[in-house]
C-alpha cells in the first residue's frame, strides 16, 4: 500500500470512529436500548429495501461475514435470524456498538467480532456461505481489492451481497450542482464531488459499465445489480421545488427495469422442447452465464445493490487470494 493510500485509510478510520453510520439519527442516551431502537427505526424507514436485499432469515444456520458493520443494525439481524455471523469493521467504535447492542438485546454471541481491514481479510479462503457489505467498500482506498477479498473468503457456490454508490445518480448530480456549479467550479467532475464532499474523504461511486468490468473480473455468476432510488435522490433540492420537480421527472422518465429475462424461461427443464436453447446459446444456463450482468431498477438511483454467486472454476478460490490469513480474535 502506498503512503497516500495509508493516509487516506487513516482519515477514513478517523471519520467513522467519530460516529458510526446512522448514529446521528438517535437522540437517546448512547448505547441505551432506546438509542439502538431509534437507529434501527430510521435505517429501515429510510432504506426499506435492505431486508429484501439481505434476506437475513434465508441464511439461518449458515456462516455469514459482514464487512463494515457500522452501528451493527444489520449485524444484529443476522443474529436474530439464527445465523453464524462474523462481523468486522475498520473502527473500534463500530465493534463497540455491536458488543453493546448484542448485550442490550440479549442476543447470541457471534462467531467473531473484531477490528479488521476489508482489503486484507483475516480469514482462510472459502470460509463463509455469504459475504455481505452494505455501503462500505466504496470508502476503502482499493475497492476492487476489497471486493476480491470478499469473494475469496466465500465458499464456491456461496454468495456475495454488496451495496456501492452510483456516481451517475440524481443525488450525486445534485451535489455537483451545489458544490461545483453554484460555487463557480462547473469543471469539477462527479468523481471529485463524491471524493471530497460525501462522508469520509475518498468516497467513490461507480457507473454500471464500471461495475460490469469489476464484477466480470471475479469468479462470479448469476450477477444481478439492482439500482435503487433512495430518499436522497427523491428529496434532492427539496428546498428549491422547481429543481426537485425536474429531478423527479428525470427519475420517472428513467423508469424501472425488471429482471425478467427470457433466458431463464427458455432454459427451464420443463420448458417445451422446441423452446429450449442449447447450453451454447442459453444465457444463464450455459457457460456464458459468467459473462452476463443483469441490471435492474432505476439507473438514476443512488444505491447499486449487487448480488452474485461464486463459481468453483478458474482454478479454485486460491487463485483469487490477495493476502488474507487465519482470523485472530
Amino acid at each position: 500500500m502506498t503512503k497516500e493510500a495509508e493516509e487516506l485509510k487513516r482519515e477514513v478510520r478517523q471519520f467513522w470512529n467519530r460516529q458510526s453510520c446512522n448514529a446521528e439519527a438517535a437522540e437517546a442516551v448512547k448505547f441505551s436500548r432506546e438509542y439502538f431502537e431509534q437507529i434501527e427505526e430510521f435505517r429501515y424507514w429510510d432504506q426499506p429495501f435492505i431486508h429484501s436485499f439481505a434476506q437475513f432469515s434465508r441464511y439461518h444456520g449458515k456462516r455469514v461475514l459482514e464487512v463494515g458493520i457500522g452501528a451493527a443494525t444489520d449485524f444484529v439481524q443476522w443474529l436474530r435470524a439464527g445465523v453464524m455471523a462474523t462481523g468486522i469493521d475498520l473502527t473500534e467504535e463500530a465493534v463497540e456498538h455491536a458488543r453493546r447492542r448484542i448485550s442490550v438485546y440479549g442476543l447470541p454471541e457471534p462467531e467473531g467480532l473484531f477490528v479488521a481491514d476489508a482489503e486484507n481479510l483475516p480469514f482462510e479462503s472459502s470460509t463463509f456461505d455469504l459475504g455481505y457489505s452494505f455501503g462500505v467498500l466504496h470508502h476503502t482506498p482499493d475497492t476492487e481489492r476489497a471486493m476480491a477479498e470478499l469473494v475469496r473468503v466465500v465458499k464456491p457456490g456461496g454468495e456475495i451481497r454488496i451495496m456501492l454508490y452510483n456516481r451517475h445518480s440524481i443525488y450525486v448530480i445534485n451535489r455537483w450542482v451545489k458544490y461545483a456549479l453554484l460555487r463557480g467550479r462547473p469543471w469539477r467532475s462527479l468523481r471529485w464531488i463524491l471524493w471530497h464532499t460525501q462522508e469520509s474523504v475518498g468516497t467513490k461511486g461507480y457507473t454500471r459499465n464500471e461495475l460490469r468490468r469489476m464484477l466480470l473480473s471475479l469468479p462470479l455468476e448469476q450477477i444481478e445489480v439492482r439500482t435503487e432510488v433512495t430518499a436522497a435522490d427523491a428529496l434532492s433540492a427539496s428546498a428549491f421545488p422547481p429543481l426537485n420537480l425536474f429531478y423527479r421527472v428525470c427519475l420517472a422518465m428513467a423508469g424501472w427495469r425488471y429482471g425478467w429475462d427470457p433466458d431463464r424461461y427458455a432454459c427451464r427443464p420443463d420448458a417445451p422442447e422446441g423452446d429450449r436453447r442449447s447450453n451454447k446459446d442459453a444465457g444463464v444456463c450455459g457457460s456464458s452465464a459468467r459473462a452476463k450482468v443483469r441490471f435492474t431498477g432505476n439507473p438514476l438511483g443512488f444505491f447499486h445493490l449487487i448480488a452474485a454467486r461464486k463459481i468453483s472454476e478458474h482454478g479454485g478460490a486460491a487463485d483469487f487470494a490477495t493476502g488474507g490469513g487465519t482470523a485472530k480474535r
